[in-house]
C-alpha cells in the first residue's frame, strides 16, 4: 500500500463537556479539604474485620501475580474488560498498555539504539516499566474490588484506602455502583492514574535527570516515536491494518497526559463501528510487545540482518521497499527480563478540588491517521540516514 504525501490537515477530536451531579461534586470537595488538613495521613487505613483483611490481601496477591511484566498486565486488562464490559477504562488501558510494550521493545529495535546510549536505553525502559507497573498496581486492585462488589451486590469502597487507592476514587466508584456512568468512571480513572505516577515517577529526580530532561527524550517526541496507536481492519478484505491514534507531546505535564487520555477515550467513543473493529483486532491478536502484532509486513520479531553502519531506508509510505529487510521489533520476552520494583509508597495526591474540573471538561487533540503514522516512520528513516552518514 502506497500512501500519498501531500499536505496533511489533521482532524481534531473534541470530547463533550459534562456536568457532575451536585452530591458527587460536594463529596469530592469535602475529601480534598479533609486531605489538606491531614497532610501526614497516608493512604493505608486499618480494615475493620478479618474478612476485609482477607479480601484486600487476596486482591493484592492477584494484582501482583498479573503485574509481572507488560504482557501479563496488558492481557489482564483485556480479560477483565471481557468479563465486565461496562468498565470501559479497562479496554482503554489494554490498548494504551499495548503501546507501552511497543515503546519498551523499540528500545531494543533497529532505530532507538542508533539514537541513544545503552545507559539511556536502560533508563528509558526503567521509566516506562515503572509507570506501567504503578498504574496497574493501583488500578487493577480497584477493578478486582469492583468485581467483588458486583458479585456480592455490596458497597466495599471503604476498602479502597487500605488498597493504597486515593480517596478521590471512593465517591467515584460509589456513584458508578448507582448510576453506571461509564464516561465519568473512565475520566476519573484517567485523572487518578496520571496523578498517581506524577509523584512516584515523573517528579522523581532520577527520571527528571536521566529521562525527561534529556535530549533523547525530546528527540523521541520530535521524531514522532511517542504515539498511541489503535490498529483495526477497516474492511474485511484489507491486508494492512488501519491506524488511528494520538501523538503524545509534553509528557512531563500531568494536564497534558490527562488530556491525551481523555482524547484517546473519545477516539473510541467517536465511531461505534470503528470501536468494534478495534475490539475485534485486540481480541484476535495476543499482545507480544512486538510491532509485528499490527504491521507484520514492516516489522519482524526476528532480526533479519546485522545493523548497517550507515542506515539505509527500508520503507516507502506504508510499504516495505522490495529487497530490504523488515524492521526489527522484538517480542517483550526476548527484549527485557521481568523487573523488580520497590513498593508503591506515597501520600494521597488528592488535596485540591481544582482537579474536579478535569472530570467535566473535554479534550481537543489532533487525530493521528494511517497516512500520518506512515509519514512519521518515513521521517524517522530520513533522520537516521542523515545521522548515521555523519558518524
Amino acid at each position: 500500500m502506497r500512501l500519498p504525501f501531500g499536505p496533511w490537515f489533521p482532524r481534531r477530536l473534541h470530547s463533550p463537556v459534562r456536568t457532575l451531579p451536585t452530591e458527587l461534586k460536594r463529596a469530592l470537595t469535602q475529601i480534598a479539604k479533609t486531605n489538606r488538613t491531614d497532610k501526614e495521613r497516608l493512604y493505608a487505613m486499618p480494615t475493620v474485620t478479618i474478612q476485609d483483611q482477607s479480601l484486600t490481601a487476596e486482591i493484592r496477591r492477584k494484582t501482583a501475580l498479573a503485574n509481572r511484566n507488560n504482557v501479563t498486565r496488558t492481557m489482564a486488562y483485556l480479560h477483565f474488560y471481557r468479563r465486565h464490559p461496562e468498565v470501559e477504562w479497562a479496554f482503554l488501558a489494554h490498548l494504551v498498555s499495548r503501546n507501552g510494550g511497543w515503546n519498551m521493545t523499540d528500545l531494543r529495535g533497529d532505530w532507538l539504539p542508533r539514537l541513544i546510549s545503552p545507559k539511556a536505553v536502560d533508563a528509558f525502559f526503567s521509566f516506562l516499566e515503572r509507570c506501567n507497573w504503578l498504574i496497574f498496581h493501583d488500578a487493577y486492585a480497584q477493578l478486582l474490588l469492583y468485581e467483588v462488589m458486583k458479585e456480592t451486590r455490596s458497597d466495599l469502597t471503604r476498602l479502597l484506602p487500605a488498597l493504597g487507592v486515593s480517596r478521590f476514587m471512593i465517591p467515584i466508584w460509589q456513584d458508578f455502583l448507582q448510576r453506571q456512568d461509564r464516561i465519568l468512571l473512565t475520566r476519573a480513572l484517567i485523572v487518578n492514574e496520571q496523578q498517581y505516577i506524577e509523584q512516584r515517577v515523573v517528579r522523581e529526580p532520577f527520571y527528571q535527570e536521566n529521562v525527561l530532561s534529556t535530549f533523547e527524550f525530546i528527540a523521541q517526541s520530535v521524531l514522532s516515536l511517542s504515539q498511541v496507536l489503535f490498529p483495526y481492519k477497516e474492511h474485511p478484505t484489507d491486508k494492512l491494518l488501519s491506524i488511528v491514534g494520538v501523538a503524545v507531546h509534553d509528557f512531563p505535564s500531568v494536564r497534558q497526559r490527562i488530556e491525551v487520555g481523555k482524547a484517546l477515550y473519545q477516539l473510541l467513543l467517536d465511531d461505534a463501528e470503528r470501536q468494534q473493529k478495534i475490539k475485534e483486532w485486540a481480541f484476535r491478536i495476543p499482545h507480544t510487545g512486538s510491532r509485528a502484532d499490527y504491521w507484520p509486513h514492516l516489522f519482524s520479531p526476528v532480526k533479519q540482518l546485522p545493523a548497517e553502519k550507515e542506515y539505509q531506508e527500508r520503507i516507502h509510505g506504508a510499504d516495505l521497499i522490495p529487497g530490504r529487510p523488515k524492521l526489527y521489533s522484538p517480542a517483550l520476552s526476548s527484549a527485557w527480563k521481568d523487573a523488580d520494583h520497590p513498593p508503591a509508597d506515597g501520600a494521597d495526591w488528592y488535596r485540591d478540588e481544582k482537579w474536579i474540573a478535569e472530570l467535566e471538561s473535554g479534550a481537543s487533540l489532533p487525530v493521528l491517521t494511517t497516512e500520518e503514522y506512515a509519514r512519521s516512520l518515513n521521517m524517522v528513516e530520513l533522520g537516521l540516514k542523515v545521522i548515521t552518514s555523519l558518524t
